[in-house]
């Protein structure tokens, strides 16, 4: 019996095999391409040319006559393979669509464009491409960047900068603002008449709805404690009374003051359930917007009182300020290097390699 026949690979891990596969191909051949321009970039100076025909009299012969006469046809060979790559991933763009339109790719990866010019300034460019293969290659899941530690290194000082460069922008806008607030003398009323008067029936409903569900709230959490107090007021008035006073000396008079105190104390706290039924209706409502209203206009500062609210402002940007320039020379002072590195004690620089 035959052995069953190993399944077919689906056709997306074959298309992401090949690319991985010629991604790799291309990264090889930028390294050599660009190890071979440094060598023979130091063979043409005349120091290093003469020492090298010293020590390797064999080797400077072979590599002169072979591949320093001809480097120029030997590094279009290598064009060859970066314009084919180039070409391969503009249509592979264009099929996949990464990009809005199909002629936005050679822009976006420029210098892999310019890196196929076989000039000297451009093939420096190639050394660009290293770093785009590697990220197609982290894509794909075929490498993992993450642990490296050059690429812990320069991601740590990459995250330092990019705090460092959006700290400077917040403390920037913010001294425009504060410049802004000291020399312009309507910036608060522009800020009521465009921003909070526009919102005011929402802010006076929101304002009456609190109005009335911290009243509610707060009845049905101290229930107990106001009836009690209320038994107590009604109590000690009575008690102050001096009718009732004359009233207890009389026959029967003891029982009908305490009738009379059970009585009063429960018409008040009936009055106060009331009170507090009658806060879902309409009626309570609208006298809680009228009181939100009147609040609301009572707030706004007027005249004098503008001048103190940006005063305020200033004061709240620079105090913002302050904390972010702490916050800059913390990170300064505690994040010169990853913080495994300093939970190691483990010196960055002569670090034994894994």
């Amino acid at each position: 019996m035959s052995a069953p026949a190993t399944p077919a690979a689906p056709p997306a891990r074959r298309h992401e095999g090949l690319l991985a596969l010629w991604d790799g191909l291309i990264l090889i051949l930028v390294c050599v391409n660009l190890a071979l321009i440094l060598f023979d970039s130091l063979y043409a100076l005349g120091p290093l040319n003469q020492a090298l025909a010293a020590v390797l009299p064999g080797f400077h012969a072979f590599y002169g006559e072979r591949i320093h006469a001809h480097f120029t046809r030997i590094d279009l060979v290598f064009v060859a393979f970066f314009i084919a790559d180039v070409l391969l991933g503009w249509l592979v763009a264009v099929v996949e669509r990464r990009h809005a339109r199909w002629y936005h790719y050679p822009f976006i990866h420029w210098y892999d464009v310019l890196g196929c010019i076989p000039l000297g300034g451009f093939r420096l460019l190639r050394a660009l491409r290293i770093i785009s293969l590697l990220l197609r290659l982290q894509r794909l899941g075929l490498i993992d960047m993450r642990g490296w530690r050059p690429y812990r290194l320069f991601n740590h000082y990459y995250q330092l900068l990019m705090e460092d460069l959006s700290d400077r922008v917040m403390i920037k806008i913010c001294g425009e603002l504060q410049d802004e607030l000291n020399t312009r003398d309507d910036f608060s009323q522009s800020v009521i008449d465009r921003v909070i008067r526009p919102r005011k029936q929402r802010l006076i409903d929101g304002m009456a709805l609190r109005i009335q569900a911290m009243v509610e709230q707060g009845y049905s959490q101290n229930r107990a404690t106001l009836e009690r107090l209320v038994g107590d007021v009604v109590q000690r008035a009575l008690d102050e009374n001096p009718d009732l006073a004359r009233l207890k000396r009389l026959p029967m008079g003891e029982r009908l003051a305490d009738t009379l105190d059970g009585v009063l104390t429960d018409i008040v706290n009936g009055l106060v359930r009331e009170a507090a039924a009658s806060l879902r209706t309409r009626d309570f409502r609208a006298l809680a917007s009228r009181l939100a209203d009147h609040g609301f206009d009572q707030s706004l500062p007027s005249g004098a009182q503008d001048n103190a609210l940006d005063e305020v402002l200033v004061e709240i940007l620079e105090v913002f300020k302050q904390k972010v320039l702490q916050r800059r020379l913390d990170q300064l002072d505690g994040e010169l290097w990853p913080q495994e590195w300093q939970r190691s004690e483990i010196d960055p620089i002569n670090a034994p390699r894994r």
